[in-house]
């Protein structure tokens, strides 16, 4: 997959979840995906090269990093919670749509149950 698709399936897919926005804290060229104020995608670019970076869980972002050339430690984030993803042949849409939807469900999943735009546990929405 290349740079500018693997930023725009990000993109698409985070916007397309409830209760998300995208900001720019960090400036031009550097989108950030929340879920109730809180970070779970950002796009941008190491080196002139399009990266995503993401939220998720240490065991599955280990397997991930070791596994795959695309995917490396969180850039500028907290190594063990957030992986960065670049282009490469061992990316497909779907795995990349499926790792979007996870950081926001790790995301949700740690909001108090009140700001839950959903329940993962339940899948229901919170009245």
């Amino acid at each position: 997959m290349e740079g500018s698709t693997l930023q725009s399936v990000a993109a698409r897919t985070a916007m397309a979840l409830p209760a998300v926005t995208e900001t720019q804290p960090f400036g031009e060229g550097t989108d950030v995906y929340k879920v109730v104020e809180k970070m779970f995608v950002m796009t941008t670019e190491l080196r002139g090269v399009a990266i995503v970076t993401l939220k998720c869980a240490p065991p599955h972002g280990a397997a991930l990093v070791r596994d795959l050339a695309e995917v490396t430690p969180g850039w500028h984030m907290d190594k063990r919670h957030w992986i960065t993803l670049s282009p490469g042949p061992g990316l497909d849409e779907a795995f990349v749509e499926d790792l979007v939807a996870n950081a926001w469900d790790l995301v949700v999943a740690g909001l108090p149950r009140a700001r839950r735009p959903l329940d993962p546990t339940r899948g229901a929405q919170q009245p």
